[in-house]
């Protein structure tokens, strides 16, 4: 049903202001109103509503004319303008323009239908509420609602016409339950939706049970989006640098594509570090992180003989550009540089990657394609740090320009039919910049002492053809080309009998080519089986033989005396120290050898309604390879090597063997002999090296199904199983999974404990000189159970069976408190002994409501 209220009320006013009217209308004279209209001297009142209301509702609509009144029960609603209202009742009084609803009780007693009102994008929800449609204020008893977040719910409340809000007896909390888990408790406060929450002298309350942590007073912004604030800082103690505050400091929302954050850290020792973040992203563009971190640490005190120093920095970048940006040309970086010993002796970085790890690396680089040519380019930065030694090797630039394979003798139709016709050459040119420091002359001049540059270009012509229908033939040619910028020379001091190198700067180069031919076939077996659900076994060979000749460049050496005897020559390369090294000294003539295996079998499935047989690897390779070389005098044969792999268990096991097989003996003194292992009284082949690795991956079944990003991620950073979590700061609490997964329910009974373990070994075996010793013997090993729906526990750890201890090991536990969410991560033992408490609510708006603890390690600084 639809009342139009604004005519009738324009009617009623008519009516008032005119008494005295006369009820005789018709006088003589009077021109007839269908010809002449006559001029109306009553203004016609303003109409007191602006639009029309729409009602309805399920069991009752009474209009009661007498007071100007329309009632409304169950599912009563009604709409005006932007502000719509249901509610088990209605009342609308079109004398005051006010609106009262409320709920109903049903036949037990129980309070339904309460009313919910809504007005744009806001909406509340209440036991009763007074609304004037032309003021637009209310009066509500009984408020909930939700604002960015947080639920609020008010005992008395009065709207203004503009928006604002004054509640009486509230309470403030993130949980959804009826009864939350906690509230802040609050005598008085003012809204005003979507921009700012204030309120008076606050308490927290727990499971009903006041708690003596009180705040006078509050400003809470509700601003959509991102926003700025103070991160609230972790403490804790250790027995080096005593009781600390880390990672406290203050957030910035610079604007919609960049933040900011300042962390910084305080030891009671007078240690000290300070950290930024910054996340930036433009839509379709380009996204990127960057993070500089520095730490003064103190190891223990002044005057003691422990006493010392030491600063560490570090410094993180990554960018990525969107593919639809420019797809012929992209810039990326990966960054990851600092001191040495940053991530052994920082006391707040816990990458537990980084720090087993002993490896720095970082890439900054750009690909350019030159569109309707067969060119590109890539310019780029690199450095590689090894943490252990100290040392530094970094590209300074790298510039490489690559030419695609063309084919200059194919037909105009774009055939290729013949051996000229396949004939591709390909092009490349690579310049280096590289310079080789430590950390004691790292950005210093020092640095650049050292640098080296150089170009090499490489050339190659390939093509191939069948031969005798299943062999493929395939010869090819490679020139090289290297320029260096300098080159040694070597000159006898008789004086002092030494010989004295000088380095001469100019222009040198030296040029290298090369030819070889290989011919492949592939061989395939089958071995079929009458019985059984094992039909048949297929076995696939591709053998491959090549021949490849190098000349002798002995012609760019040159020769030295060494010594007092005129005839006591040493042969160099004046292209020693460049970064492509020498040429070739001596004439290469070989025939190499090699042999691929795969071996599969089809098998009937279980169930014989389904006619498809399922393919099954036995087998995913089996590689050998080895060599001939013609032109030695002496060991003309290679190392035989083997590698396979295969998976079991529906490829839930993964296991790969390597292993050297020597055909020469050795002599007493280790050295390999010109004598074959077979005619020394030995066998074949002598074993020399050997290895196996094993990864075996478990799963309940409730555990199976769709990996997360953010795990796959955790998986391809190998962040996960062998080495655990990082344990990271919770200032701002990643609420990802938690919004996207739903609330878990416990069952009483037919509990279920979804669980997964990780196990990985390796074992690695060593005889070159007669060690006959195993190398590596390890075991690793993580996992994660749920014990309830709401707790999970975690684990990762390995075992040194060679050394008989157990490697890096971390117990993570985890409670789900609905609203709130506890983690404990413990490091038990080791040099990365330490433990991390935190229990804080989900809700980015309260997630300073938390407290949190950490122990550093005790790390010495030197």
């Amino acid at each position: 049903m639809v009342t139009v209220f604004c005519c009738f009320q324009s009617y009623v006013y008519s009516q008032e202001v005119n008494p005295k009217i006369s009820k005789d209308t018709l006088k003589i004279g009077v021109k007839d109103s269908l010809v002449t209209k006559s001029i109306d001297t009553i203004a016609k009142p303003k109409e007191i509503l602006e639009d029309i209301i729409d009602h309805s509702a399920d069991s009752l609509i009474k209009q009661d004319i007498k007071n100007n009144k329309i009632l409304m029960y169950k599912n009563a609603h009604v709409h005006y303008k932007d502000i719509d209202l249901t509610a088990g009742y209605i009342e609308i009084n079109n004398n005051t323009n006010v609106v009262t609803a409320k709920g109903i009780k049903d036949s037990v007693g129980v309070y339904q239908e309460k009313p919910i009102f809504k007005q744009g994008n806001e909406e509340t929800k209440q036991d009763s509420i007074v609304f004037n449609f032309k003021t637009e204020k209310a009066k509500i008893w009984g408020l909930q609602t939700e604002q960015q977040g947080v639920i609020i719910k008010g005992e008395t409340t009065k709207k203004e016409n503009d928006s604002t809000i004054f509640v009486r007896n509230i309470k403030f909390t993130t949980s959804e339950k009826e009864n939350p888990d906690y509230y802040i408790k609050t005598n008085k406060a003012k809204i005003v939706p979507n921009k700012k929450l204030v309120i008076g002298v606050s308490n927290l309350v727990i499971s009903d049970v006041p708690t003596p942590l009180f705040l006078p007073f509050a400003y809470i912004p509700l601003t959509k989006g991102t926003m700025s604030g103070f991160l609230m800082p972790t403490w804790g103690e250790n027995n080096q640098q005593g009781y600390f505050l880390q990672n406290g400091g203050y957030y910035l929302a610079i604007n919609d594509y960049v933040d900011l954050a300042v962390l910084g850290d305080v030891y009671t020792n007078g240690s000290w570090g300070i950290r930024t973040e910054s996340n930036y992203a433009v839509r379709y563009k380009f996204s990127g992180s960057f993070s500089f971190r520095y730490e003064n640490l103190i190891n223990s005190l002044r005057g003691l003989s422990d006493y010392s120093r030491t600063t560490n920095y570090n410094i993180r970048w990554n960018h990525s550009q969107d593919t639809k940006a420019s797809p012929n040309s992209r810039f990326s970086a990966s960054v990851n540089m600092g001191s040495s010993k940053y991530y052994r002796q920082s006391l707040n970085e816990y990458n537990s990657n980084a720090f087993l790890n002993n490896t720095l690396s970082s890439s900054i680089s750009y690909y350019k394609k030159f569109v309707g040519t067969p060119f590109n380019l890539s310019l780029s930065v690199t450095h590689s740090q090894n943490t252990n030694t100290e040392s530094i090797i970094m590209s300074l630039p790298s510039l490489q320009i690559n030419m695609d394979r063309i084919y200059p003798f194919v037909s105009k139709t774009g055939a290729k039919k013949n051996a000229l016709q396949k004939l591709g050459v390909t092009y490349s040119l690579k310049g280096d910049n590289k310079i080789n420091t430590s950390d004691k002359f790292f950005l210093k001049k020092e640095m650049f002492n050292n640098a080296k540059s150089g170009i090499q270009q490489n050339a190659t012509f390939s093509t191939n053809m069948k031969l005798f229908k299943f062999f493929t033939l395939s010869p090819s040619a490679n020139y090289k080309e290297v320029w260096n910028f300098d080159k040694i020379s070597k000159t006898y001091n008789a004086t002092e009998n030494t010989i004295v190198t000088d380095t001469i700067s100019g222009f040198n180069a030296f040029r290298e080519y090369s030819a070889g031919v290989s011919l492949t076939t592939t061989i395939y077996g089958m071995f079929k089986f009458k019985k059984g659900r094992l039909q048949a076994i297929r076995h696939v060979m591709r053998p491959s033989i090549s021949y490849g000749y190098k000349p002798d460049f002995s012609n760019y050496y040159e020769s030295v005396q060494q010594s007092a005897d005129p005839n006591d020559i040493l042969e160099y390369s004046p292209f020693a120290n460049g970064l492509y090294g020498s040429p070739s000294k001596s004439l290469s003539n070989s025939l190499n050898f090699s042999l691929n295996n795969t071996l599969e079998a089809k098998v009937m499935p279980k169930d014989s309604t389904d006619a498809k047989p399922e393919k099954i690897t036995l087998i995913n390779n089996l590689n050998l390879s080895a060599s001939y070389n013609m032109a030695a005098d002496s060991l003309k044969w290679s190392p035989v090597r083997m590698t396979a792999g295969t998976d079991f268990f529906n490829k839930k096991l993964n296991l790969n063997i390597n292993a050297t097989l020597d055909p020469y003996a050795i002599n007493a003194s280790g050295v390999r002999i010109n004598t074959f292992n077979i005619n020394n009284g030995g066998s074949l082949f002598r074993l020399t090296n050997a290895g196996l690795t094993m990864n075996y991956s478990l799963s309940s079944k409730k555990s199976k199904g769709k990996t997360s990003k953010q795990q796959q991620n955790a998986n391809a950073n190998n962040s996960d199983g062998i080495f655990g979590d990082n344990l990271n700061v919770s200032n701002r609490i990643n609420n990802n999974e938690d919004s996207e997964s739903k609330t878990k329910k416990a069952k009483l009974y037919n509990a279920t404990f979804p669980w997964t373990l990780k196990l990985a070994y390796s074992l690695n075996y060593i005889n070159t000189n007669r060690q006959n010793e195993i190398s590596s013997n390890s075991l690793m090993f993580s996992g994660d159970i749920d014990l309830t729906p709401k707790w999970k526990v975690g684990f990762s750890s390995g075992y040194d069976i060679k050394n008989q201890g157990f490697s890096y090991t971390q117990l993570r536990f985890s409670r789900d408190l609905d609203s709130w969410k506890l983690n404990f991560n413990w490091v038990p033992f080791g040099t990365r002994q330490t433990y991390y408490f935190f229990i804080g609510v989900k809700s980015s708006m309260l997630s300073d409501l938390k407290y949190d603890k950490r122990q550093v390690p005790d790390r010495r600084l030197f």
